[in-house]
């Protein structure tokens, strides 16, 4: 069995799990999509961008409520989060043409959460070959896109999203029928 290590991850974890608020919480409460880095706000859930990405395009779909365990999910909330999924899946393809993806959830401190308080899926692009040894060897990772490019890029996919959704719940208006 071979052992991927992560260095870089440490720093943020330990900062993370000192915190006295949350990260996902805070970021709900704040109307500046933008510096709080959401993508997508639906009725149950929301889309942001991992500030510690893995690769470009690193997402984060969490509940709106504060719930440490999926288990304690409502089936709303649930099924939302599989939609997300799959609209974030479809988005990805659509603006980085991954390879494939990683998507999970850590639960608990032990499971290596970040935050263990608010439960949230991981939704990671990647491609053949991504990984390379400059974070193993160097201490160094190398990414081709900053967090504010990439939120430019899904930003306008997501706001489309938001549209069409919009459009599909709206009851259509009648249509005039002219009669001689």
């Amino acid at each position: 069995m071979r052992y991927i290590s992560a260095p870089w991850r440490a720093d943020y974890v330990r900062k993370a799990l000192s915190m006295k608020r949350c990260i996902f919480c805070e970021a709900l409460k704040s109307r500046n999509d933008r510096s709080t880095v959401v993508l997508y706000r639906g009725r149950r859930t929301f889309v942001l961008l991992n500030r510690y990405p893995y690769t470009p395009g690193h997402l984060l779909i969490a509940p709106k409520r504060h719930v440490a365990d999926f288990a304690e999910s409502r089936p709303d909330e649930r099924a939302e989060l599989a939609d997300l999924l799959r609209v974030a899946l479809r988005l990805l393809r659509i603006r980085y043409a991954p390879h494939g993806f990683n998507a999970g959830m850590n639960l608990g401190a032990s499971a290596g959460a970040g935050v263990a308080g608010h439960y949230h899926l991981h939704v990671v692009p990647r491609w053949t070959g991504d990984a390379n040894f400059m974070p193993l060897v160097g201490a160094t990772r190398v990414f081709i896109e900053d967090l504010d490019t990439t939120y430019q890029r899904l930003r306008p996919l997501f706001d489309k999203e938001r549209a069409r959704r919009e459009r599909a719940g709206r009851p259509k208006r009648p249509t005039a029928t002219h009669s001689r």
